[in-house]
């Protein structure tokens, strides 16, 4: 039995990291933040150039045929570097074509999405709170009429898979006159959201049934990788500023109580690790148990994430509350993913639901 990581996954996030240190060093990143546009065209095409587009899209479809466990570990990387690229709605459209789609959809679609040819991405939330395929309510049919908020990169995205009532996916491209969106204001700049119009657009359902629910396992573990990786970018920072600001003449290091928060923040970070490696797994190798493990791993590793993102603002001290510290972009980027597709307290409901309480 065999708890690590493969040569191959270890490659993975080596490359990813080596071209987020090229590619997007901390004053590119810092140039971006500010920009606010959540999105930086020459990254994503970079990322797609190393396979990342079509990672988990069968090898049939000019995808790499990789599960969710090996995007999950795309997004560690991405977290740690607060990658301002599409990655989170086009990993999960392509997902739910490669598992509800018609075969005639994904032959169509899934090689422009591995090439990156198109970018895709997911609509999913509807009013302020209504994140799980079984509460959306979107009327289904040939055209869709309705609005779906907080769409990650909608701005940059070719084509749509929109949440319809029942639980059900549906295609729409977004040059359809029928489609329109406003940008929304999010803390996290590294990933623009748009409020979306549907206006009578033109729309293709996807004919398998269970697609949503399996999406949504998998968003869940990519937040959660996500939000881990994040979490020990802040620490790292906290710990290089520790070993470097003095105060009476000593390394804040040198002090017991910053040691032992440091300490104790990285104690509760590293071992749930576990939590999201396994519900990623579980989604492609353990159907049954991946509701429940996804919903723990949203809910714990987002909590345990902002955690350590207060950790860091108070041991940074003043300058941890101001624009020009660096933290506050770890820190917009672990919210984002604490709030998106519903906090931890829906996820700890859903995983009692599950468990039959």
């Amino acid at each position: 039995m065999d708890f690590g990581l493969s040569e191959e996954q270890r490659l993975l996030q080596d490359t990813l990291r080596n071209f987020a240190g090229q590619e997007c060093p901390l004053p590119r990143l810092r140039e971006l933040f500010e920009a606010g546009q959540g999105h930086d065209p020459e990254l994503w095409k970079g990322l797609v150039e190393i396979g990342v587009g079509g990672l988990a899209l069968p090898e049939a479809h000019g995808g790499s045929g990789l599960e969710v466990l090996d995007l999950a570990l795309v997004a560690e990387v991405l977290g740690e570097a607060a990658l301002p690229v599409p990655f989170l709605g086009h990993a999960l459209a392509g997902l739910a074509i490669a598992w509800g789609g018609s075969e005639a959809q994904q032959a169509e679609w899934l090689p422009k999405l591995a090439t990156g040819d198109v970018t895709a991405t997911v609509a999913l939330l509807e009013g302020s709170s209504a994140w799980q395929p079984e509460e959306w309510a979107l009327a289904p049919g040939a055209s869709l009429r309705g609005e779906k908020r907080y769409v990650p990169d909608a701005a940059r995205a070719d084509l749509l898979v929109v949440g319809t009532q029942g639980g059900g996916f549906a295609l729409v491209e977004t040059g359809d006159p029928g489609v329109s969106w406003t940008a929304e204001e999010g803390l996290d700049r590294t990933r623009g959201i748009a409020h979306l119009h549907l206006d009578g657009a033109k729309a293709e359902a996807l004919p398998g049934a269970g697609a949503a629910a399996r999406v949504r396992d998998a968003a869940l573990a990519i937040l959660a990788a996500d939000a881990f990786g994040a979490a020990w970018r802040l620490l790292r920072m906290t710990i290089e500023y520790a070993g470097t600001r003095e105060q009476f003449g000593t390394p804040l290091a040198q002090f017991q109580g910053v040691k032992h928060q440091i300490a104790n923040a990285a104690t509760s970070l590293e071992p749930a690790r576990g939590l999201w490696w396994y519900a990623a797994h579980a989604v492609d190798q353990l159907p049954d148990r991946a509701p429940h493990a996804s919903a723990h791993a949203k809910a714990h590793l987002t909590d345990r994430a902002i955690g350590a993102a207060r950790d860091a603002v108070e041991l940074h001290g003043g300058i941890g509350y101001t624009w020009e510290s660096d933290v506050q972009i770890w820190f917009k980027r672990v919210l984002f993913d604490r709030t998106f597709l519903g906090g931890p307290e829906v996820h700890r409901e859903r995983a009692a639901q599950i468990s039959g309480w």
